[in-house]
């Protein structure tokens, strides 16, 4: 993910701290920790062949990737659908890949529908898509909706009616990204609102040159943060040691689950992002989630 990269140069003058607690989120969070919290995290690809023979066994075929991708992550931001609308009978046979794992697959929204139609007149194709992720079964997760850079406040209502037709028996995501949702606050609280009142999430997008997308506004009891790296710079690591806390702070207050989905320039290190994203869950929050395992030569 390119969006909010800036030079390695411009790094060690980026303020990274995570923002302070918004008191909007007390509406969301019941003050008690859930019996059973789950974290999930993981990459946007399966199909990485720079992995074969770091992660993947030498001579993995790519239609094995995916069953080598789930021994390592229990989760993926999947942004295949973000090309194509698939048929359940597809994504059935993905979501069987991952039979007997707890893990879960986070669909992005197809760009016919979230840029190209701008949600307007997209009841069928939404039908059309939503019809296929239902083939993933119980190994669903969230499903995230994009918004371009372009599409600011000024076509609000275009999302709130789209986010209002949306089914509630699916829990959904929204990223926006225009830098108007977030200088106004009325604008801001308003899109906040609006999505808690339809139980629909808000992605949080933590990446070095946005740092307005880092909102750290829940509308439902649950987080999605899309966390950009920069190819291991130190700050990677310190600011993974920022989100165990908060994560801890949100889990004792009731978050009931939390997805973390790594980016970075070159995908060959985020293995090791994903490593050091569950050690440090582990040590913070005394929860252990599946990790990368290096291939031992």
């Amino acid at each position: 993910m390119k969006f909010g990269t800036v030079p390695t140069s411009m790094l060690d003058d980026i303020d990274f701290k995570l923002p302070a607690e918004p008191l909007w989120n007390k509406r969301i969070l019941k003050g008690t920790p859930v019996r059973h919290p789950h974290i999930f995290s993981g990459a946007a690809k399966w199909a990485r062949r720079e992995w074969i023979d770091v992660l993947y066994p030498a001579g993995t075929r790519e239609n094995q990737f995916l069953q080598e991708y789930i021994k390592h992550f229990n989760s993926i931001e999947l942004n295949a659908t973000r090309y194509k609308i698939y048929d359940e009978t597809a994504v059935r046979r993905w979501g069987e890949k991952a039979r007997g794992q707890d893990f879960v697959f986070c669909p992005k929204v197809p760009q016919i529908i979230s840029h190209y139609g701008s949600l307007s007149n997209a009841a069928e194709r939404t039908t059309e898509f939503l019809d296929g992720m239902l083939g993933f079964g119980k190994h669903l997760g969230p499903i995230f909706l994009q918004l371009s850079e372009k599409f600011g406040p000024g076509r609000r209502k275009q999302l709130y009616d789209y986010v209002a037709q949306l089914p509630g028996d699916l829990q959904f995501f929204v990223e926006v990204r225009h830098p108007g949702w977030f200088e106004d606050e009325a604008v801001r609280m308003e899109l906040f609102q609006t999505l808690a009142d339809h139980k629909v999430g808000a992605v949080i997008t933590d990446t070095p040159g946005r740092r307005d997308c880092l909102h750290m506004h829940l509308t439902v009891p649950k987080a999605f943060v899309r966390f950009v790296a920069n190819d291991l710079h130190p700050t990677d690591f310190t600011r993974i040691d920022d989100w165990a806390h908060r994560v801890k702070y949100w889990l004792d207050k009731g978050l009931k689950e939390f997805y973390f989905f790594l980016h970075t320039k070159s995908e060959k290190n985020i293995p090791e992002l994903g490593i050091y994203f569950a050690d440090q869950v582990k040590r913070v929050c005394g929860i252990e989630i599946k990790k990368p395992e290096y291939i031992k030569h």
